[in-house]
C-alpha cells in the first residue's frame, strides 16, 4: 500500500484541494514551490502508461482544472507540469507554480509553517 493510498483512506493527513471519485489533489508536504500540487488517481497504479488511456485522460482533465485553480491562487509565471514516479509507487501529477527553471528541478524545497499550508490548500480549493 503507497502512502498515497493512505493519504486517499484519511490514514494519513493531508491538506486536500480537491477530490472526486477517481482522484485526489493535495499540497505536496516537500514541496518545489509554495502551492506544489500532487493530483493523483485513487485507485493505486504504479506507472502513467500502465493507466488505461480514459483514466489518463480523465487524470490530465483534473490536472488541468487544479492547475487553473492554482495559478489564480498562487503568484506565479506559469504552472509547471511533471511526472516522475520513481519516488511513489503510484501515479501522481506533480503542478508546480514557477518563478523561474529551478522551482522544477526538484532540489530546492520551499519550508512552509502547517498554517501557510492550510491557508494555500484553502486558496487553491476557493478557485476550482
Amino acid at each position: 500500500m503507497s502512502i498515497f493510498t493512505k493519504i486517499i483512506s484519511g490514514e494519513i493527513p493531508s491538506y486536500k484541494v480537491a477530490e472526486n471519485d477517481e482522484f485526489i489533489a493535495f499540497l505536496d508536504i516537500n514541496p518545489n514551490a509554495k502551492g506544489h500540487t500532487l493530483c493523483v488517481p485513487k485507485q493505486e497504479i504504479n506507472k502513467i502508461f500502465d493507466m488505461d488511456k480514459s483514466l489518463y485522460t480523465c487524470l490530465m482533465e483534473f490536472s488541468y482544472d487544479v492547475a487553473q485553480a492554482i495559478e489564480k491562487a498562487v503568484p506565479c509565471k506559469r504552472v509547471g507540469v511533471a511526472v516522475v514516479g520513481l519516488e511513489v509507487p503510484h501515479v501522481h501529477v506533480h503542478l508546480i507554480p514557477l518563478q523561474d527553471m529551478d522551482d522544477m528541478r526538484f532540489q530546492r524545497k520551499a519550508s512552509l509553517t502547517p498554517e501557510e499550508f492550510e491557508e494555500t490548500a484553502k486558496q487553491i480549493a476557493a478557485n476550482l
